[in-house]
């Protein structure tokens, strides 16, 4: 049975506006308290969005219907090529937050990185390095800044994105390690491993002004209703001669808007790449290092996806074995 919802439109979310980026920006408090280990591990990466397919697997999950029978399943191939370690920056706590107290770049840059920003040329790498450790002591926290690869992905874009992610760890551990990896890459596998949940952050696709029906998905109304159907009954009353936005279905803005979505378990982390018959429609041919995620994700191809460490799994990862992955054509008849 169906029923009335003339406000059905979620107000977890306000105002709905674009985002003010393409990729989504990357907090990272509430993952470094959601990880429990004493290894040092970057907590996101990133990777483009090149398609959907359905892989066939054999249930495991005990006191399933389907138990121990082969399942059909949709997933999301994510081209990941390894991201670049440009940069260490220290941060310093202060009565009014964290502040940025240093930032030292790699020697060795990729060309492609002056479309983003203005690059120094002399980084003083080494002058740096030595400052930041004589005064390791006073500082709070250290973060990676790390760029994209889109040449090597099937992205059709020369410039970066650019970004900031957190490191795992004390402090000492995590410059260490910001030190071994600075001018090098990181790699799907060095994050995450097949059978894990994790969280996916990313932009969702533009779609841009609606009416009140697509937007809210309020009913739409009688052919006698004054000459109008796809539209508010009541605004409000006279008096108080007033309106709360948050309350009534007001058309605007749809999509591109920052949102995420908890809980998504990697099926495969591989690097010999994977591309159906005739390449993945809008997108191209995914190259090498790619992740398998379970169901859909937010936004269209060729976005910039940001994975992380999940924040509020409490379930237990289950054994879980590919037995097919469909490569057949998406092109179409």
């Amino acid at each position: 049975m169906k029923f009335s919802k003339p406000t059905a439109g979620s107000r977890g979310y306000w105002h709905r506006k674009r985002a003010k980026r393409i990729y989504p920006r990357l907090g990272g408090k509430s993952v470094l308290a959601s990880i429990h280990t004493d290894k040092v591990i970057p907590v996101a990466f990133a990777g483009y969005k090149a398609g959907m397919t359905r892989i066939s697997y054999i249930n495991e999950r005990k006191g399933s219907a389907f138990y121990g029978q082969e399942t059909v399943k949709a997933v999301t191939v994510l081209d990941c090529p390894p991201l670049v370690v440009l940069g260490i920056k220290t941060y310093r706590k202060t009565p009014y937050g964290l502040e940025e107290k240093s930032c030292v770049l790699a020697e060795k840059q990729s060309k492609d990185l002056n479309r983003k920003i203005n690059l120094a040329k002399d980084p003083k790498t080494k002058a740096k390095l030595d400052e930041i450790e004589k005064g390791l002591n006073s500082l709070h926290d250290i973060r990676l800044i790390v760029h994209t690869q889109p040449r090597d992905s099937g992205v059709s874009k020369k410039t970066p994105e650019l970004f900031e992610i957190g490191l795992s760890g004390d402090l000492k551990s995590k410059w260490g390690y910001a030190k071994e990896k600075l001018g090098g890459q990181l790699k799907p596998e060095d994050m995450f491993k097949e059978g894990e949940f994790i969280d996916v952050q990313a932009v969702t696709t533009g779609k841009g002004t609606q009416g009140p029906v697509k937007r809210h998905g309020v009913k739409v109304r009688s052919r006698k209703n004054k000459g109008k159907q796809r539209h508010v009954g009541s605004l409000g009353p006279y008096h108080p001669a007033r309106v709360l936005p948050v309350y009534i279905p007001h058309p605007g803005q749809m999509g591109f808007h920052n949102r995420t979505d908890f809980n998504k378990r990697v099926l495969k982390i591989s690097s010999e790449g994977l591309t159906p018959e005739g390449g993945w429609v809008n997108y191209g041919v995914v190259k090498g290092n790619y992740i398998l995620l379970e169901g859909s994700v937010p936004g269209p191809r060729k976005r910039l996806i940001i994975l992380r460490k999940a924040v509020r799994f409490h379930g237990k990862e289950e054994p879980f074995k590919i037995s097919a992955v469909s490569l057949e054509s998406q092109q179409g008849s």
